[in-house]
């Protein structure tokens, strides 16, 4: 059948005036066109029939998988080896080895690294459609597969390159592979940075040290903010001023970082902050004291019960009972976690009374609003129980000071 249409072609160029030295490769030429329309209007109807089906299917299903099968267009990148492979066998019956050995060997190769190429292609895409299907389901969101998936595209791309070269220089991938094994230092240097990644995304994911969408504090790279995105090369921070820092993974394994997902999981966000108390306000409370505390409903029982078991109470020891009261009434104070006011060491700056307790609420901007309202109490109630805020001496106490005191001696003199 083939040598029946080299023959049409080669009587109807030599009918046409042409040379016959040079119709013996113009007929192949128009075989070959002849060919690579056929299999291009097959490579369309295949589509055309085949993606047209999937289509309907996957408009038809509720899974989303196929969906995103034809919005990525594996398929359709899969489909282009078709016309390379028909090329591919029908070249020998267009260019015979014995008569044009060279082009034949070269459209040859040419059509098998198309068909490489098309392939890697094909699973690239794939690998890609993989790392997002598994991004959208809850057990995989947060891990990083990012980095997994870099890495096999990596070696996809090297194996390919291999296979090229291969058929290209006419040598069996295995001896190209061992060749490889003597460079191997030389492919470590490298590769060096890909390799330390890889190893250190494994590290991250097997102990479950770092998830996007995790906020992260590492100083030594002025990371302070939400990890976005978990790559082989980089893990990207968005820091709370909106600028992104970029930390290579296995500095997250090698160097110390703080992860305040713990934090975010839990039940509340601790607060834990202290005001000095001077002590030369403290003493015990009489009885007009107490009276006039046990106005203040969040301890009259308190006061009532300490007053029958003969308790003398100090003023300080009301007010630490009172913040205690005071942040358990409170709607944004988790009750099931630790909630106390204590007592630290005494310094020459007054006694630290600390309030340590979790706000249920632990975003950010809510958490230092919840907190600033806790002090904005305290330090205002304070002085109702005859306590004072420990304050170092400013030019405005030492102002007040000498202006008092040029009041009183003009005061003096008048009298």
């Amino acid at each position: 059948m083939m040598e029946q249409i080299h023959e049409w072609i080669y009587d109807l160029l030599v009918e046409l005036g042409l040379m016959k030295d040079s119709s013996g490769y113009l007929d192949n030429i128009i075989l070959l066109l002849f060919f690579i329309a056929i299999t291009v209007g097959i490579d369309y109807t295949c589509r055309y029939i085949v993606l047209g089906m999937f289509k309907r299917v996957a408009k038809r299903t509720k899974n989303k998988l196929d969906d995103l099968i034809v919005e990525r267009k594996i398929i359709h990148k899969m489909m282009h080896i078709i016309p390379a492979v028909l090329i591919y066998v029908l070249l020998p019956f267009t260019f015979q080895e014995e008569e044009t050995p060279v082009a034949l060997i070269l459209l040859q190769k040419l059509c098998l690294v198309y068909i490489i190429a098309v392939f890697l292609r094909f699973i690239n895409a794939s690998l890609s459609l993989i790392h997002e299907v598994y991004n959208q389901k809850d057990t995989f969101k947060n891990k990083p597969l990012k980095g997994f998936i870099q890495i096999m595209q990596v070696i996809v791309f090297l194996i390919g390159a291999i296979l090229i070269i291969s058929v290209l220089i006419n040598r069996s991938p295995v001896s190209l592979l061992a060749g490889l094994g003597a460079s191997a230092a030389i492919m470590t240097l490298v590769f060096k940075d890909t390799i330390l990644g890889f190893v250190a995304g494994i590290q991250l994911s097997m102990n479950d040290m770092l998830h996007p969408g995790d906020w992260i504090t590492m100083e030594k790279y002025g990371a302070n903010g939400t990890v976005i995105e978990v790559t082989l090369y980089a893990v990207k921070v968005r820091n709370f001023d909106n600028t992104i820092t970029t930390i290579p993974p296995y500095a997250l394994v090698s160097d110390a970082f703080q992860n305040w997902r713990g934090m975010s999981e839990s039940a509340g966000r601790r607060i834990k902050r202290s005001i000095n108390i001077d002590m030369h306000g403290v003493h015990f409370c009489t009885p007009e004291e107490l009276e006039r505390f046990k106005r203040i409903e969040l301890i009259t029982g308190y006061i009532d019960k300490a007053r029958e078991d003969g308790l003398r109470l100090t003023n300080l020891g009301v007010f630490r009972t009172y913040l205690v009261r005071y942040l358990r009434s409170l709607p944004d104070i988790n009750k099931e976690l630790t909630c106390m006011v204590r007592h630290l060491q005494p310094t020459e700056a007054g006694i630290p009374i600390e309030i340590y307790c979790f706000s249920s609420n632990k975003i950010w901007v809510e958490y230092e609003r919840i907190q600033a309202d806790i002090f904005d109490h305290v330090l205002a109630i304070v002085t109702e129980f005859g306590l004072n805020v420990f304050q170092n001496v400013s030019g405005t106490d030492i102002r007040n000071a000498i202006s008092n005191r040029a009041m009183t001696r003009a005061s003096q003199r008048t009298q």
